[in-house]
């Protein structure tokens, strides 16, 4: 069984160097990459894998390019894995699974310095710090998170990032298949909203975080510091301002960018982690259409802030640990408007109506009877 553990490190100042110079490396390959099959498509010629691309690169590019040497300074095993991301990328393009690939911008894409475990003295991990290849030991920030080498966990493989000037590691662990009790609890239902983020069939309503007053705040701040930015961008086309100015003021807008992000996820682990562990037998969301909410530009903002897609998938993964059978309903089922005490569909219920009453005498919040109607709801799909 593999689990990943993510947390902050405190690399040196060299060690930071290096990994600046490894993620910039693996950033120029894949656009590379990208752009060489693009140049042999206008030109008629075959499409060059990953693997060709590879040896084409070391065995004919670079001797016959001396300028471009610097290439093999990083990681290896991270410049190989950026061109079969850029593979990966094409591959699900030619099945039209996704659009062209974009090429990947510096400062803006999230580009990773992957490693892997070659050898038994890479990756050993103990309580406060973790060996990674071509680092060496890197002091760990949050001591005794990641499993230890000690205990028998194997760690496989895992990717250095940066985000707002602080780094992080993200490392696939290899651990003991755990026994899993079965569940004796009924199910439960959830309701994904806007007004509140989720309501629960158990009568539990989880708040808007969005509209926190600590949320508020910093948004408030964020907006501040943005026009803050753009008003040194157009100095500089005056002169009045300076790139370096410019990147500090960047930097603050990223860290902004940053706590919001946090404080909003790890709301969610929090929500999830409360609703698991009350041990239904099986939880019922409905199949969301966010691509379709998100086309709504007086909702699109409300929307994303909420994180629907982060939600499913961190509840997903907690329902398999825990052996709770996740059901996904189709979304064009109409929990909102049926009645939980008869069963009729009430086909003219508006947006606007918060109280679902029903001719049958039936009065209740509006969300909450959809949540006991997904509970319910005998159609679905296990994800």
């Amino acid at each position: 069984m593999l689990k990943s553990f993510k947390t902050e490190i405190n690399p040196t100042a060299e060690q930071k160097v290096k990994i600046s110079k490894t993620i910039g490396t693996c950033r120029y390959v894949y656009n590379f990459y990208l752009g060489h099959n693009k140049s042999l498509h206008d030109k008629g010629e075959k499409f060059m894998t990953g693997k060709s691309f590879s040896v084409w690169l070391n065995n004919e590019y670079i001797p016959n390019n001396p300028d471009k040497v610097w290439i093999k300074e990083a990681y290896s095993k991270a410049v190989k894995k950026s061109i079969e991301d850029g593979y990966t990328a094409f591959t699900r393009f030619f099945k039209h699974q996704s659009a062209f690939p974009n090429f990947k911008k510096k400062g803006k894409s999230d580009v990773k310095m992957y490693f892997v475990k070659n050898n038994p003295k890479d990756c050993r991990c103990e309580r406060h710090r973790l060996n990674i290849p071509t680092l060496g030991w890197v002091r760990l920030k949050e001591k005794g998170y990641i499993p230890t080498t000690k205990d028998g966990w194997k760690i496989k493989s895992g990717t250095v990032s940066i985000k707002a000037d602080r780094y992080y590691v993200s490392v696939l662990v290899e651990i003991p298949d755990v026994k899993i009790a079965n569940n004796s609890n009924d199910g439960i239902g959830i309701d994904l909203g806007l007004k509140d983020l989720a309501i629960v069939s158990n009568g539990k309503t989880y708040k808007n975080i969005n509209k926190s007053a600590r949320l508020r705040k910093i948004e408030k701040q964020l907006r501040r510091e943005q026009r803050c930015l753009s008003r040194k961008y157009e100095n500089l086309k005056k002169g009045e301002s300076t790139q370096k100015n410019i990147q500090k003021q960047k930097l603050k807008v990223q860290k902004l960018h940053h706590k919001i992000n946090n404080i909003r996820t790890n709301y969610i682990n929090k929500t999830i982690a409360e609703i698991v562990n009350t041990k239904p037998s099986y939880i019922t969301i409905e199949d969301l259409n966010v691509s379709g909410m998100m086309k709504n530009r007086h909702l699109s903002k409300a929307v994303s802030s909420q994180k629907f897609y982060e939600f499913r998938t961190k509840l997903k993964t907690k329902c398999d640990d825990n052996g709770i059978e996740l059901r996904i309903v189709d979304r064009w089922y109409p929990s909102s408007k049926i009645c939980h005490c008869c069963g009729n569909i009430k086909k003219d219920l508006k947006l606007s109506d918060r109280i679902y009453r029903c001719d049958c005498g039936y009065v209740e919040d509006r969300d909450f009877n959809a949540s006991l109607n997904l509970r319910d709801a005998k159609t679905y799909e296990i994800a």
